[in-house]
Parts: structure tokens; C-alpha cells; sequence
């Protein structure tokens, strides 16, 4: 199967799967007399367990962890618990910032009258250069 059959049976666009070879979390496709990438069931697997992993937020760095413990049979559940809970803990690191991001603006908007004048408490806040968080633009 040629990388856009790959692609679209994947569902990893041509130019990843390139990205993918590059930097070594897949290897080289056997390539055809002609040089056009030919890619097996096996490798497509591969693509699709990427392309999973990748869409619940993994890192390349972890999906490659996850590869390796996919590829050995001899693995221990408890590694892989161990990888997708440490990712549980950086989703939910994230979260935080992003409730912490949307209260601030939040409090910067409702601060704002939004109408002509040239003040605005939204540019002031953000011109202040520093993290901010809603309690620091109340004070």
C-alpha cells in the first residue's frame, strides 16, 4: 500500500507518516523498485495505534514508550498503567492552568465596559507582563 492509501487507511496524513520516519518512531517503509513507500497490515496497525495514542494527547516521546510496551508481549501492565496515569496527571496539571487562564480573563472582561472609550482593563491586565491571576487584577 503506497503512503496515501497508508494515510487514508490510518487516518495519519502522508506528511506525518514522513515525520513519523524522520525522527524514528516508525521505521523506514519498504520501498518498491520504482521508490514509492509500500506499507504492510502491520504497519498500518502501527499507524492507527499511533494515530489513537496521539489523539488522546500523548506525547511523541510517550507514544513511543507505549509502541515499545505494545510490541512486548513479555510487558507488565503495571508499566503501562504507570505512562497513561502520569498523562492522566499532566491533563489534569493542564486543566487547572486553563480554569485558572479562563478565570482571569474572565474577571478582565467583566471589568471592561467595552464601549468607545480608549481604557481598557483587558490591554492593561495583559500590558502588565506578568502572570497574572483573577486575585492579583482585583487587588
Amino acid at each position: 500500500m503506497n503512503i496515501g492509501a497508508a494515510a487514508k487507511s490510518s487516518g495519519v496524513p502522508a506528511k506525518t507518516i514522513r515525520y513519523y520516519e524522520s525522527i524514528g518512531l516508525i521505521p523506514p517503509a519498504h520501498r518498491t523498485e520504482s521508490g514509492y513507500r509500500d506499507f504492510s497490515k502491520i504497519e498500518i496497525d502501527t499507524l492507527r495505534f499511533i494515530q489513537r495514542a496521539r489523539s488522546l494527547g500523548f506525547p511523541v516521546k510517550d507514544v513511543a514508550k507505549l509502541l515499545d510496551l505494545w510490541h512486548d508481549r513479555s510487558r507488565a501492565s503495571s508499566d503501562v498503567k504507570a505512562l497513561a496515569t502520569g498523562h492522566v496527571e499532566a491533563i489534569d496539571r493542564k486543566i487547572s492552568e486553563l480554569h485558572s487562564m479562563r478565570d482571569t480573563l474572565l474577571h478582565l472582561v467583566t471589568q471592561c465596559h467595552g464601549d468607545d472609550r480608549p481604557d481598557c482593563p483587558i490591554i492593561d491586565g495583559i500590558a502588565g507582563g506578568e502572570q497574572m491571576t483573577a486575585a492579583d487584577i482585583a487587588s
